[in-house]
Formats: C-alpha cells, sequence, structure tokens
C-alpha cells in the first residue's frame, strides 16, 4: 500500500490494508482495460474470476462495455467487446489478483476501429524474422489533483528558469519524487519492463522508459505503465497528464521511440541503421500522421524546432543532435551498429500505432 501526503489521503493506507488482506474464497479481481476512443486513455474495470489463480489467457471470458460513454460507440448500439490479450500482476489488490490488456471488437469479433493493437501485432508477425526491438521513454508532467496547476508551481507566475531540473535532486528542483518511484515499483512487480527513470527539463516533469520490447510486446508494456501511473496518482492525490505541450513556453513531452532490427545490431549494422532513417524519412509526413491520435496537431504545438525539438515540417537526424528528428546515440557511432531514437513521437501517442508505423516502414518497405 502507498502512504499519501497529500490532503485528504491521510489515513487511507491502514483503511485499505484491513480490505485488502481479506480472504477471497478462491476467486481472481482481473482488472480489464483498453483504450479507449480518444486514442490516448485508458479505461478499465474488474471481473471476477472463478478461480484460486489465472494461469492463461484461457481463463478469461470476453466481456462487454458501453462504448457510448468512452467514444467508441452510440447508445442504440453501445456494446464494445473486451478480448484478454495479455496479463501482468496488479500492484494495487495484489494476491493472485490480475490485470488484463484487452483488444476492442465489435459484436462479430472484428476489431473495433479505435484498435490499434490488431494491425500492429499482424505487421510485427509479418517482421518477426527482423527482430524487431523498441524501448520507449515515456515523458509526463504532474499536476494538482484537478489538473488545473502544474504541481508545487508558484500559484503565481512561473518557477526558475529551465536548467536545474533535469535529473536533479532536492526540494527545490524536483517535485512529485514519491509517486514516481512508487511507479516504478509497481511496474517491477506488475511485470512491466520498466528500464529507469529520471526528472525532467521542466519542474514538474518526469519521464520512465519502457524497454527493449520485442514486437507487440512495446506497446502492451506501455499501455500498462500508463495505466499503473494514472492509479497511482490516485494515491497521491495528483493529475498527470501527458499533453505534449501543457505549458506554452517550456519544454514539451514527447514518447521518444529507440529501434533496432537484429542487422542493426550485429556488427557493421550501421548501415542498416542509415538505411533505415532515409526510409523514415521518404515517409515522414505519413510517421507525423502516426505519431499523435490527432494525426499531427497536438505535436504541431510541440515539434517547433525549439526546447530540444526539430520543427514538425522537417526530416533530419544526427549523432548525439536532441534538435533533430532522429538521433544516434555517440556510443552506436563509435561502435558502428546499435539502435537509433525517433524523437518526433508525442507523449500521448498510441504506442500500437507508432510501432506499427515504424515496422510498414523500415522492415516492410510499405
Amino acid at each position: 500500500a502507498v502512504v499519501s501526503t497529500q490532503s485528504g489521503h491521510y489515513g487511507r493506507e491502514s483503511t485499505m490494508e484491513k480490505f485488502n488482506n481479506l480472504d477471497q474464497n478462491g476467486k481472481v479481481q482481473a482488472y480489464y482495460m483498453w483504450v479507449d476512443g480518444s486514442g490516448q486513455f485508458i479505461r478499465g474495470k474488474t471481473k471476477t474470476i472463478h478461480k484460486a489463480k489465472v494461469t492463461s489467457l484461457d481463463d478469461l471470458p470476453k466481456w462487454t462495455f458501453d462504448g457510448s460513454m468512452t467514444d467508441q460507440a452510440v447508445g442504440e448500439n453501445s456494446d464494445v467487446k473486451l478480448k484478454p490479450v495479455t496479463i501482468f500482476k496488479d500492484p494495487f489488490r495484489g494476491g493472485n489478483n490480475i490485470l488484463v490488456m484487452c483488444e476492442c471488437t465489435y459484436a462479430d469479433d472484428t476489431p473495433h476501429v479505435s484498435n490499434k493493437r490488431t494491425e500492429c501485432k499482424k505487421l510485427m508477425e509479418e517482421c518477426k524474422e527482423q527482430k524487431p526491438w523498441f524501448g520507449i521513454e515515456q515523458e509526463y508532467t504532474l499536476f494538482d489533483a484537478n489538473g488545473r496547476h502544474p504541481l508545487k508551481w508558484p500559484a503565481n507566475g512561473f518557477p526558475r528558469p529551465q536548467g536545474p531540473y533535469y535529473c536533479g535532486v532536492g526540494a527545490n528542483n524536483v517535485y512529485g519524487r514519491d509517486l514516481v518511484e512508487a511507479h516504478y515499483k509497481a511496474c517491477l512487480y506488475a511485470g512491466v519492463k520498466i528500464a529507469g527513470s529520471n526528472a525532467e527539463v521542466m519542474p514538474s516533469q518526469w519521464e520512465y522508459q519502457v524497454g527493449p520490447c520485442e514486437g507487440i510486446e512495446m506497446g502492451d508494456h506501455l499501455w500498462v505503465s500508463r495505466y499503473i501511473l494514472y492509479r497511482m496518482a490516485e494515491e497521491f492525490g495528483i493529475s498527470v497528464s501527458i499533453d505534449p505541450k501543457p505549458i506554452p513556453g517550456w519544454n514539451g513531452a514527447g514518447c521518444h521511440t529507440n529501434i533496432s532490427t537484429l542487422a542493426m545490431r550485429q556488427p557493421g549494422g550501421m548501415k542498416h541503421i542509415i538505411l533505415a532513417i532515409k526510409q523514415m524519412g521518404d515517409k515522414h509526413d505519413e510517421h507525423i500522421q502516426e505519431y499523435d491520435p490527432t494525426h499531427g496537431q497536438d505535436n504541431a504545438r510541440r515539434l517547433t524546432g525549439l526546447h530540444e525539438t526539430a520543427s514538425i515540417h522537417v526530416f533530419n537526424y544526427g549523432v548525439a543532435d536532441r534538435g533533430a528528428s532522429i538521433r544516434i546515440p555517440q556510443q552506436c557511432e563509435k561502435d558502428r551498429c546499435g539502435y537509433f531514437e525517433d524523437r518526433r513521437p508525442a507523449s500521448n501517442c498510441d504506442p500500437y500505432a507508432v510501432t506499427g508505423r515504424i515496422v510498414k516502414t523500415i522492415c516492410l518497405g510499405i
């Protein structure tokens, strides 16, 4: 359980502990979650599974929800089906309780228009011999409970200019570390492949990294990590924003996506990295369309050519260049193999859409 330091949350730990420790009489609570019609937010609800432990997806029935309340259906035909696709441990309920990532389908089991996962999985299967690996850097911003004011920013005016906050230490430089640490531990417990975290350039802005993940696993793990972040923030009375440009004039938030194939990771792989980057340059507009849920409108606020971004209207790349569309790490340049970083995806992107578009371009030539 998590101890909150926000007003109104004192004593919640001991209250909830009494109930979390109750015997469940040989049953499991399964939290079914899905991506809603916005393409950037997660929804979920709990189902009782009449087994002492869930051991496979076969133990989980399909379910439905009211799509008229999630921008995925109309009231006259509101049922949308949930198809369980992957299982994680539940860090909030503990025990044998689980988190279940689901795909949305229509009544005839065809993929819902909001479901980007089915197409992504198909693409990953087509190029699985190339073993595409991904690592995504999820940036986000913490706000007060009502979501209107950045966490611990002055009531009037702004904090000191950007500079001391990135990877900073100290109460005057970083805000919300307790939530960040709790989220990290909860991801490890759940089985999410979280790789690291750090304070970001803007105060109250943070980042965590997920990966390396192969194929469809990347989208699953990032979406579940987002759910855990939002859910953990409830415990602290804090709101989380993944808006790409929450505060004009300050650094925005991205989902920088690191990519490699087996050929890139092997000796001499730099030629494959350069080829892939050039292929992505030829498809710049198509990628921008998939890199945020508004087909580039959100990213246009962020990709201005300022604050460590390239302009949305140009495509370029460079070694260690955080002002480029694509960054090649210095160590990879030295080793002549490794991976590269696509800095264009927005913080509110759908990772299924992003990784699917990437393999279409660099693995399948589409």
